[in-house]
């Protein structure tokens, strides 16, 4: 009988369970949506015991329609958001408050005095990161001021953190295993990611106890296993969702770049074994752990991208579905309107958490087919001005990006992409990257893969080259850059 391999993909927006084969192709998969909570202004939460019965459910629904036998099932591989906040009760299994998502930008005060104290260049070099509320420090610190009694499950050894992997696979193993992997603890503004440890000083600027904190484990590693039907199936592969997907796109080299098109944008570059500190607003991250070894990466992180889609959708309701903003793109000829969707402040390489989204150039015939075509510009712009910041820091010239994530069907978006940049946007015939590179990691620990077959599965399914003259592509930037300046002007 065929073997395939579980991947999890638990996202911002909806949990996915996707079944993978030996050639690393889609052979099904189940995706249900979750609630967002958004209590007040500028605050995003999601229900963990929500999270998780969803992910379960989509899990049980995939192996049930497909009629799967245990023994079919080589092993699991789990991709998450990342930053994502939980505490929860070690006895009970109950979180003590919500998932404080990394869209949630409530601490940012906190973050300012920790600045105003003198304490960013030290966070940086220790972690890689910038001091914003993106990052989970600042989110655990908020709830364990907030939340009462948590004082006393400190000291009986009764409360834990956790990203969103750690509750996942807490709640898969029935607790047995209170674990993370380096990718993900690298985001966390408390893990020192060169000498790969819980930082002590950190600990303490935070105000975060280390019994709190999981084990941090590599990508590709046994991180216990799921009971069903009576067989335990075993969690082999676990990454934040932007390092698998570099993972998923094959970009194992030094100076290999990729993009993801989620609910936000992330562009990654591998900067192989040695961590490349940005000059340029980028964040310096761990990409992935295999074998002992340890790679890096740089990112740009694009807060808000799928979810300005989302926002045209939901709460102004011009659109049905974001497969409509395409073709209403194409029937527009206005070039003027520039839509910046900072709804969670500006990302890279602006770090402005205080900025608010606008729209510039609207007249009296703009409608939705304009506000749909600078919504999917959006994206790419805030793109390239990453990539733009990448290429300073590398110092290379991008020749192509690989891209990934639902939006990359949208191929107004792709040819707008490849014309902003000028350069090859090479979409895989697999999108679904970030679910691949967690299938790859737990398939390369449990021998079900090898990397000659990552590189022989890789195959591209469409190339998109630059259409756009250079004087049309400067306009357009130079909009762009106007509209960035006067929203970090108007909130400074």
């Amino acid at each position: 009988m065929e073997k395939y391999i579980i991947s999890i993909d638990q996202g911002t927006t909806s949990c996915r369970t996707i079944l993978f084969n030996k050639e690393g192709q889609i052979v099904d998969f189940e995706q249900k949506e979750f609630k967002q909570i958004l209590p007040k202004k500028g605050w995003v939460e999601h229900d963990p015991i929500e999270i998780w019965e969803t992910q379960l459910n989509t899990l049980k629904d995939l192996l049930k329609k497909n009629n799967l036998s245990n023994s079919q099932i080589d092993s699991i591989g789990i991709t998450n958001q990342r930053e994502t906040t939980v505490l929860w009760d070690k006895k009970t299994g109950k979180p003590v408050y919500n998932a404080i998502v990394w869209q949630d930008n409530r601490t940012i005060n906190f973050c300012n005095a920790l600045k105003a104290d003198n304490k960013e260049n030290l966070i940086r070099s220790k972690t890689g990161l910038v001091l914003d509320s993106y990052f989970s420090g600042s989110k655990i610190n908020w709830l364990l001021n907030n939340i009462p009694n948590l004082d006393e499950l400190i000291e009986n050894d009764r409360l834990l953190f956790g990203t969103i992997d750690t509750w996942l696979i807490w709640n898969l193993t029935k607790g047995a295993t209170h674990a993370t992997d380096v990718s993900n603890a690298s985001r966390t503004l408390i893990f020192n990611i060169n000498n790969l440890c819980w930082d002590d000083e950190l600990l303490e600027l935070f105000k975060i106890p280390k019994s709190l904190l999981p084990e941090v484990k590599e990508s590709s590693d046994n991180f216990g296993a799921w009971e069903w039907d009576g067989v335990e199936i075993p969690i082999l592969g676990v990454a934040g969702d932007q390092q698998a997907a570099l993972f998923g796109q094959c970009c194992f080299k030094s100076g290999m770049v990729k993009n993801t098109y989620g609910t936000g944008c992330f562009m990654l570059m591998n900067t192989g074994e040695n961590p490349v500190i940005s000059q340029n607003g980028l964040l310096t991250t761990i990409a992935w752990s295999i074998n002992g070894k340890v790679f890096y990466a740089l990112e740009g992180s694009v807060f808000i991208a799928g979810a300005a889609v989302q926002w045209l959708r939901d709460s102004l309701r011009i659109i049905k579905s974001a497969e409509e903003t395409e073709e209403m793109a194409n029937m527009s000829n206005d070039d003027s309107v520039i839509f910046v969707p900072a709804f969670s402040g500006l990302g890279a390489p602006y770090w402005n958490m205080q900025s608010k989204g606008a729209i510039f150039g609207l007249t009296r015939d703009t409608g939705i087919n304009e506000l749909c075509k600078a919504t999917l510009e959006s994206l790419a712009l805030q793109s390239r001005d990453v990539i733009l910041a990448m290429e300073k820091d590398a110092n290379i010239q991008l020749k192509s990006l690989a891209v990934d994530g639902g939006a990359c069907k949208n191929e107004y978006l792709m040819q707008f992409q490849a014309d902003i940049l000028n350069t090859q946007v090479k979409k895989p015939n697999v999108i679904e990257s970030t679910a691949l590179g967690a299938a790859y990691l737990a398939g390369l620990f449990s021998g079900f893969y090898n990397m000659d077959s990552f590189k022989k599965n890789h195959k591209i399914e469409a190339t998109f080259t630059s259409n756009m003259d250079d004087k049309t592509r400067n306009a357009k930037t130079d909009l762009w850059a106007n509209a960035i300046n006067s929203i970090i002007n108007m909130h400074n």
